[in-house]
Protein backbone atom coordinates (compact mmCIF):
# COMPACT_ATOMS: atom_id res chain seq x y z
CA UNK A 1 0.00 0.00 0.00
CA UNK A 2 0.92 3.63 -0.40
CA UNK A 3 0.63 5.28 3.03
CA UNK A 4 0.59 9.00 3.82
CA UNK A 5 2.08 9.41 7.31
CA UNK A 6 1.33 12.46 9.41
CA UNK A 7 2.50 13.37 12.92
CA UNK A 8 0.82 16.65 13.97
CA UNK A 9 2.90 16.93 17.16
CA UNK A 10 6.39 16.40 15.76
CA UNK A 11 7.44 15.46 12.26
CA UNK A 12 9.75 12.43 11.93
CA UNK A 13 12.26 14.82 10.35
CA UNK A 14 12.18 17.29 13.26
CA UNK A 15 15.73 18.26 14.35
CA UNK A 16 15.12 17.84 18.11
CA UNK A 17 15.24 14.25 19.41
CA UNK A 18 12.36 12.99 21.53
CA UNK A 19 10.27 9.92 22.17
CA UNK A 20 7.59 11.21 19.79
CA UNK A 21 10.06 11.62 16.96
CA UNK A 22 11.52 8.18 17.60
CA UNK A 23 8.13 6.47 17.63
CA UNK A 24 7.12 8.26 14.42
CA UNK A 25 10.24 6.91 12.75
CA UNK A 26 9.66 3.43 14.16
CA UNK A 27 6.09 3.33 12.84
CA UNK A 28 7.28 4.35 9.38
CA UNK A 29 10.01 1.70 9.43
CA UNK A 30 7.58 -0.95 10.67
CA UNK A 31 5.27 -0.33 7.73
CA UNK A 32 8.12 -0.17 5.24
CA UNK A 33 9.45 -3.44 6.61
CA UNK A 34 6.10 -5.00 5.74
CA UNK A 35 6.56 -3.83 2.13
CA UNK A 36 4.48 -0.65 2.13
CA UNK A 37 5.47 2.67 0.57
CA UNK A 38 5.36 5.30 3.32
CA UNK A 39 5.96 9.03 2.98
CA UNK A 40 5.56 12.03 5.29
CA UNK A 41 2.51 13.84 3.96
CA UNK A 42 2.90 17.17 5.76
CA UNK A 43 5.25 19.04 8.09
CA UNK A 44 2.46 21.16 9.60
CA UNK A 45 2.58 21.18 13.41
CA UNK A 46 -0.86 21.70 14.96
CA UNK A 47 0.43 22.15 18.53
CA UNK A 48 -1.25 24.70 20.79
CA UNK A 49 0.37 25.31 24.16
CA UNK A 50 -2.76 26.62 25.89
CA UNK A 51 -6.54 26.42 25.59
CA UNK A 52 -6.55 30.04 24.44
CA UNK A 53 -3.43 29.96 22.25
CA UNK A 54 -3.75 32.76 19.65
CA UNK A 55 -1.77 30.64 17.19
CA UNK A 56 -4.78 28.34 16.74
CA UNK A 57 -6.37 30.46 14.01
CA UNK A 58 -3.17 30.57 11.97
CA UNK A 59 -2.67 26.82 12.38
CA UNK A 60 -6.18 26.11 11.15
CA UNK A 61 -5.71 28.39 8.15
CA UNK A 62 -2.46 26.60 7.32
CA UNK A 63 -4.25 23.25 7.61
CA UNK A 64 -6.82 24.34 5.02
CA UNK A 65 -3.96 25.33 2.73
CA UNK A 66 -2.37 21.90 3.23
CA UNK A 67 -5.62 20.16 2.34
CA UNK A 68 -5.78 22.05 -0.94
CA UNK A 69 -2.07 21.56 -1.65
CA UNK A 70 -2.28 17.81 -1.16
CA UNK A 71 -5.54 17.58 -3.07
CA UNK A 72 -3.98 19.22 -6.11
CA UNK A 73 -0.88 17.03 -5.80
CA UNK A 74 -2.88 13.81 -5.55
CA UNK A 75 -5.19 14.74 -8.39
CA UNK A 76 -2.13 15.12 -10.57
CA UNK A 77 -0.03 12.21 -9.26
CA UNK A 78 -2.51 9.83 -7.65
CA UNK A 79 -3.71 9.51 -4.09
CA UNK A 80 -2.35 7.15 -1.42
CA UNK A 81 -4.35 4.22 -0.06
CA UNK A 82 -4.12 5.13 3.62
CA UNK A 83 -3.71 8.24 5.78
CA UNK A 84 -1.88 7.26 9.00
CA UNK A 85 -2.08 9.87 11.81
CA UNK A 86 0.29 9.45 14.73
CA UNK A 87 -0.52 10.91 18.17
CA UNK A 88 -3.54 13.16 17.63
CA UNK A 89 -4.74 14.56 20.99
CA UNK A 90 -6.15 17.76 22.44
CA UNK A 91 -3.02 19.83 21.81
CA UNK A 92 -2.38 18.44 18.31
CA UNK A 93 -5.50 17.30 16.45
CA UNK A 94 -5.22 16.04 12.90
CA UNK A 95 -6.70 18.96 10.97
CA UNK A 96 -5.78 17.57 7.55
CA UNK A 97 -6.32 13.82 7.25
CA UNK A 98 -10.06 13.37 7.83
CA UNK A 99 -10.99 15.91 5.16
CA UNK A 100 -8.66 14.31 2.61
CA UNK A 101 -9.90 10.82 3.43
CA UNK A 102 -13.49 11.85 2.80
CA UNK A 103 -12.57 13.71 -0.37
CA UNK A 104 -10.53 10.85 -1.85
CA UNK A 105 -12.16 7.83 -0.20
CA UNK A 106 -9.02 6.79 1.69
CA UNK A 107 -8.72 4.52 4.69
CA UNK A 108 -7.94 6.51 7.84
CA UNK A 109 -5.78 5.09 10.66
CA UNK A 110 -4.57 6.52 13.97
CA UNK A 111 -1.89 5.45 16.43
CA UNK A 112 -1.67 6.73 20.02
CA UNK A 113 -4.76 8.90 19.82
CA UNK A 114 -6.03 9.97 23.24
CA UNK A 115 -8.90 11.80 24.91
CA UNK A 116 -9.24 13.45 28.32
CA UNK A 117 -12.54 14.91 29.55
CA UNK A 118 -10.75 17.33 31.83
CA UNK A 119 -9.14 18.99 28.78
CA UNK A 120 -12.45 20.21 27.37
CA UNK A 121 -11.41 23.82 27.87
CA UNK A 122 -11.57 26.69 25.38
CA UNK A 123 -10.28 25.79 21.94
CA UNK A 124 -9.02 22.45 23.27
CA UNK A 125 -12.66 21.34 23.56
CA UNK A 126 -12.99 21.88 19.81
CA UNK A 127 -9.73 19.99 19.22
CA UNK A 128 -10.96 17.07 21.32
CA UNK A 129 -14.17 16.93 19.31
CA UNK A 130 -12.01 16.74 16.18
CA UNK A 131 -9.94 13.95 17.71
CA UNK A 132 -13.13 12.01 18.45
CA UNK A 133 -14.39 12.59 14.91
CA UNK A 134 -11.10 11.19 13.57
CA UNK A 135 -11.21 8.19 15.92
CA UNK A 136 -14.73 7.34 14.81
CA UNK A 137 -13.73 7.72 11.16
CA UNK A 138 -10.70 5.44 11.50
CA UNK A 139 -10.69 1.93 10.09
CA UNK A 140 -8.48 1.12 13.08
CA UNK A 141 -7.05 3.04 16.04
CA UNK A 142 -3.81 1.54 17.35
CA UNK A 143 -3.64 2.00 21.13
CA UNK A 144 -0.26 1.77 22.85
CA UNK A 145 -1.65 1.64 26.40
CA UNK A 146 -4.76 0.27 28.07
CA UNK A 147 -5.33 3.70 29.62
CA UNK A 148 -5.54 5.39 26.20
CA UNK A 149 -7.88 2.70 24.88
CA UNK A 150 -10.19 2.91 27.88
CA UNK A 151 -10.34 6.70 27.60
CA UNK A 152 -11.34 6.48 23.93
CA UNK A 153 -13.80 3.61 24.40
CA UNK A 154 -15.69 5.58 27.03
CA UNK A 155 -16.47 8.38 24.58
CA UNK A 156 -16.40 6.49 21.26
CA UNK A 157 -17.47 2.90 22.01
CA UNK A 158 -18.43 2.34 18.38
CA UNK A 159 -14.88 3.05 17.12
CA UNK A 160 -12.48 0.28 16.11
CA UNK A 161 -9.42 -0.35 18.26
CA UNK A 162 -6.37 -2.60 18.21
CA UNK A 163 -3.60 -3.04 20.78
CA UNK A 164 -0.09 -2.19 19.61
CA UNK A 165 2.43 -2.48 22.42
CA UNK A 166 5.23 0.14 22.39
CA UNK A 167 8.22 -1.28 20.53
CA UNK A 168 11.82 -0.69 19.45
CA UNK A 169 14.31 -1.55 16.79
CA UNK A 170 16.05 -4.06 19.04
CA UNK A 171 18.87 -4.92 16.61
CA UNK A 172 21.43 -2.38 17.97
CA UNK A 173 20.85 -3.67 21.51
CA UNK A 174 20.94 -7.36 20.60
CA UNK A 175 24.33 -6.80 18.94
CA UNK A 176 25.93 -5.55 22.17
CA UNK A 177 26.79 -7.68 25.20
CA UNK A 178 26.10 -5.78 28.45
CA UNK A 179 29.05 -5.20 30.81
CA UNK A 180 27.42 -3.43 33.75
CA UNK A 181 29.64 -1.66 36.25
CA UNK A 182 28.50 -2.16 39.85
CA UNK A 183 26.63 0.81 41.22
CA UNK A 184 26.50 2.63 37.87
CA UNK A 185 23.14 4.35 37.44
CA UNK A 186 21.96 6.03 34.26
CA UNK A 187 19.11 8.27 33.11
CA UNK A 188 18.44 9.45 29.55
CA UNK A 189 16.09 12.40 29.12
CA UNK A 190 15.66 15.84 27.60
CA UNK A 191 16.23 18.72 30.00
CA UNK A 192 13.06 20.76 29.67
CA UNK A 193 10.49 22.27 32.05
CA UNK A 194 7.50 20.32 33.28
CA UNK A 195 7.43 16.57 33.78
CA UNK A 196 11.08 16.07 32.80
CA UNK A 197 12.28 18.50 35.45
CA UNK A 198 9.90 16.97 37.99
CA UNK A 199 11.47 13.57 37.34
CA UNK A 200 14.99 14.95 37.68
CA UNK A 201 14.01 16.66 40.94
CA UNK A 202 12.52 13.45 42.32
CA UNK A 203 15.60 11.49 41.31
CA UNK A 204 17.88 13.99 43.05
CA UNK A 205 15.74 13.85 46.20
CA UNK A 206 15.86 10.05 46.20
CA UNK A 207 19.62 9.99 45.72
CA UNK A 208 19.99 12.37 48.66
CA UNK A 209 18.39 9.66 50.79
CA UNK A 210 20.85 6.98 49.69
CA UNK A 211 24.01 9.07 49.63
CA UNK A 212 25.60 6.47 51.93
CA UNK A 213 25.39 3.80 49.18
CA UNK A 214 28.09 3.20 46.58
CA UNK A 215 26.71 4.60 43.31
CA UNK A 216 27.53 6.92 40.44
CA UNK A 217 25.08 8.47 37.97
CA UNK A 218 25.38 9.18 34.25
CA UNK A 219 22.88 11.71 32.87
CA UNK A 220 22.44 11.68 29.10
CA UNK A 221 20.56 14.47 27.37
CA UNK A 222 20.50 18.22 26.97
CA UNK A 223 18.16 21.18 26.92
CA UNK A 224 17.57 24.67 28.22
CA UNK A 225 17.28 23.49 31.84
CA UNK A 226 20.74 21.91 31.90
CA UNK A 227 22.30 24.69 33.96
CA UNK A 228 19.64 24.35 36.63
CA UNK A 229 20.09 20.59 36.70
CA UNK A 230 23.84 20.85 37.04
CA UNK A 231 23.34 23.14 40.02
CA UNK A 232 20.82 20.75 41.59
CA UNK A 233 23.15 17.75 41.31
CA UNK A 234 26.34 19.67 42.16
CA UNK A 235 26.10 18.73 45.83
CA UNK A 236 26.87 15.11 45.05
CA UNK A 237 30.27 16.02 43.63
CA UNK A 238 31.76 15.44 40.16
CA UNK A 239 33.02 12.01 41.19
CA UNK A 240 29.40 10.80 41.44
CA UNK A 241 27.54 12.69 38.68
CA UNK A 242 28.55 12.90 35.04
CA UNK A 243 26.64 14.92 32.46
CA UNK A 244 27.20 13.42 29.01
CA UNK A 245 25.05 15.86 27.03
CA UNK A 246 23.22 14.81 23.89
CA UNK A 247 24.62 11.60 22.41
CA UNK A 248 24.03 9.55 19.27
CA UNK A 249 21.89 6.41 19.35
CA UNK A 250 24.98 4.18 19.18
CA UNK A 251 26.65 6.08 22.01
CA UNK A 252 23.55 5.69 24.17
CA UNK A 253 23.50 1.94 23.55
CA UNK A 254 27.12 1.75 24.71
CA UNK A 255 26.49 3.88 27.82
CA UNK A 256 23.49 1.76 28.74
CA UNK A 257 25.50 -1.41 28.28
CA UNK A 258 28.07 -0.18 30.81
CA UNK A 259 25.43 0.65 33.44
CA UNK A 260 23.71 -1.44 36.09
CA UNK A 261 20.37 0.32 36.72
CA UNK A 262 18.11 2.64 34.74
CA UNK A 263 16.76 5.28 37.10
CA UNK A 264 14.00 7.54 35.87
CA UNK A 265 10.91 8.27 38.01
CA UNK A 266 8.77 9.03 34.96
CA UNK A 267 6.54 11.84 36.19
CA UNK A 268 3.68 12.24 33.69
CA UNK A 269 5.20 9.58 31.42
CA UNK A 270 2.91 8.33 28.64
CA UNK A 271 4.92 5.10 28.57
CA UNK A 272 8.54 5.90 27.79
CA UNK A 273 10.54 4.32 24.96
CA UNK A 274 13.68 4.97 27.01
CA UNK A 275 12.53 2.29 29.44
CA UNK A 276 12.40 -0.23 26.60
CA UNK A 277 15.86 0.84 25.41
CA UNK A 278 17.30 0.39 28.89
CA UNK A 279 15.77 -3.05 29.30
CA UNK A 280 16.94 -4.13 25.85
CA UNK A 281 20.44 -3.23 27.01
CA UNK A 282 20.01 -5.44 30.06
CA UNK A 283 19.16 -2.87 32.73
CA UNK A 284 16.46 -3.29 35.36
CA UNK A 285 14.33 -0.16 35.70
CA UNK A 286 13.40 1.78 38.81
CA UNK A 287 10.38 3.99 38.05
CA UNK A 288 7.00 5.03 39.35
CA UNK A 289 3.87 2.98 38.67
CA UNK A 290 2.26 5.87 36.84
CA UNK A 291 0.73 6.58 33.43
CA UNK A 292 1.71 4.00 30.86
CA UNK A 293 4.95 2.95 32.57
CA UNK A 294 3.49 -0.44 33.66
CA UNK A 295 2.88 -1.11 29.95
CA UNK A 296 6.64 -1.15 29.29
CA UNK A 297 8.11 -2.32 32.62
CA UNK A 298 6.97 -5.57 34.24
CA UNK A 299 6.77 -4.74 37.92
CA UNK A 300 8.79 -7.11 40.06
CA UNK A 301 10.14 -8.91 36.99
CA UNK A 302 12.06 -6.42 34.83
CA UNK A 303 12.21 -3.64 37.38
CA UNK A 304 10.71 -2.05 40.47
CA UNK A 305 7.76 0.34 40.23
CA UNK A 306 6.92 2.51 43.23
CA UNK A 307 3.80 4.52 44.17
CA UNK A 308 3.45 7.85 42.38
CA UNK A 309 5.05 10.75 44.23
CA UNK A 310 6.52 8.58 47.01
CA UNK A 311 10.18 9.65 47.16
CA UNK A 312 10.93 7.43 50.16
CA UNK A 313 9.63 4.35 48.34
CA UNK A 314 11.61 5.27 45.24
CA UNK A 315 14.82 5.68 47.26
CA UNK A 316 14.15 2.35 48.99
CA UNK A 317 13.79 0.62 45.59
CA UNK A 318 17.12 2.07 44.47
CA UNK A 319 18.78 0.93 47.67
CA UNK A 320 17.32 -2.56 47.33
CA UNK A 321 18.76 -3.16 43.87
CA UNK A 322 22.09 -1.57 44.76
CA UNK A 323 22.44 -3.99 47.66
CA UNK A 324 20.91 -7.14 46.14
CA UNK A 325 23.04 -7.83 43.09
CA UNK A 326 21.55 -11.30 42.61
CA UNK A 327 18.10 -9.76 42.21
CA UNK A 328 19.52 -7.07 39.94
CA UNK A 329 21.09 -9.69 37.68
CA UNK A 330 17.88 -11.72 37.59
CA UNK A 331 15.87 -8.68 36.58
CA UNK A 332 18.52 -7.66 34.05
CA UNK A 333 18.17 -10.96 32.22
CA UNK A 334 14.38 -10.83 32.33
CA UNK A 335 14.37 -7.23 31.08
CA UNK A 336 16.57 -7.97 28.08
CA UNK A 337 14.60 -11.10 27.16
CA UNK A 338 11.27 -9.29 27.49
CA UNK A 339 12.13 -6.50 25.06
CA UNK A 340 14.15 -8.53 22.54
CA UNK A 341 11.43 -11.20 22.29
CA UNK A 342 8.22 -9.25 22.70
CA UNK A 343 8.79 -5.60 21.74
CA UNK A 344 10.76 -5.83 18.50
CA UNK A 345 10.23 -3.85 15.32
CA UNK A 346 9.53 -7.05 13.36
CA UNK A 347 6.82 -8.10 15.78
CA UNK A 348 5.15 -4.68 15.61
CA UNK A 349 5.46 -4.68 11.81
CA UNK A 350 3.42 -7.87 11.63
CA UNK A 351 0.69 -6.49 13.90
CA UNK A 352 0.39 -3.24 11.93
CA UNK A 353 0.42 -5.00 8.57
CA UNK A 354 -2.33 -7.38 9.65
CA UNK A 355 -4.65 -4.56 10.69
CA UNK A 356 -3.83 -2.44 7.64
CA UNK A 357 -4.91 -5.37 5.48
CA UNK A 358 -8.17 -5.62 7.40
CA UNK A 359 -8.67 -1.87 7.11
CA UNK A 360 -8.33 -1.95 3.34
CA UNK A 361 -10.61 -4.96 3.08
CA UNK A 362 -13.27 -2.99 4.91
CA UNK A 363 -13.07 0.03 2.61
Amino acid sequence: MKIAFYAPLKSPSHPVPSGDRLMARLLIEAMRRAGHIVFAASELRSFTAAADDPADADIRAAALDEIERLSALWQAQGAPDVWFAYHPYYKTPDLIGPALCRRFGLAYVTAEASYSRRRNLGQWARAQAEVLEAVRLAAVNFCFTARDRQGLEQVAPEARFAALAPFLDTAPFAAVTPHPRPGQLIAVAMMRPGDKMASFAMLADALDRIADEDWTLSIVGDGKMRGELERRFAGFGPERIRFHGERSADEIVALLGDSALYVWPGCGEAYGLAYLEAQAAGLPVVAQATGGVPEVVRAGVTGLLTPEGDVAAYAAALRRLLRDDALRREMAGAARAFVLRERSLDRASGVIDDYLGKAMAGQ
